[in-house]
């Protein structure tokens, strides 16, 4: 029953913080993806920004161009990309706990990236405090044949749990995950 009220707190002000959200002007489509894992729906909401800029239709270079190596990125467009959960996660070593989340990126030049849950939600753009993270998890990167123009995550069943999947331009990042019984 917990867990109930606090998804519903969760979607609540998602859900009321939107239309302040749409208030600054989305440059990318957003979509909602969501699959049930072991008995948990996991639901990400993300902008999906395009190779090519929107305004002079260039091709960009993403990974340590747009998407700088390093750097905090809200994996995504916009505002930050949210994570809801109805059951704990289990990401790694860590634990994380049913409820709702924003998700950020940290790619470093050698390859390597992590994934940062945070504890603050509605953030426009970059207003990222590191303060309010409750993690830092290791993605596994993997090169892709086919490029991919759109930003995209999915959400998956896989083996005994999940997996979370970034691709855009020729890289896969992905995290698998299980729910905690």
């Amino acid at each position: 029953m917990k867990t109930i009220k606090l998804l519903l707190l969760a979607a609540l002000i998602a859900v009321t913080a939107t239309p302040l959200l749409a208030q600054q002007k989305r440059l990318s489509p957003h979509e909602t993806i969501s699959a049930v894992i072991d008995g948990s729906r996991v639901t990400i909401t993300y902008g999906r920004p395009y190779t090519k800029n929107p305004r002079s239709g260039e091709v960009r270079k993403i990974w340590g161009g747009l998407v700088p190596y390093g750097k905090v990125w809200r994996t995504g467009a916009d505002e930050a990309t949210v994570l809801i959960t109805q059951k704990p996660l289990v990401l790694g070593e860590t634990t994380i706990p049913a409820g709702c989340y924003s998700l950020y990126t940290l790619p470093e030049a050698d390859g390597s990236a992590k994934l940062i849950i945070n504890k603050q939600i509605g953030q426009w753009g970059m207003q990222y405090n590191e303060t309010q993270d409750l993690a830092r998890v290791d993605l596994k990167k993997q090169s892709l044949d086919t490029p991919v123009d759109q930003f995209t995550m999915a959400v998956s069943k896989d083996g005994s749990g999940g997996v979370i999947k970034l691709s855009w331009e020729n890289i896969e990042y992905s995290l698998p995950f299980t729910v905690q019984k």
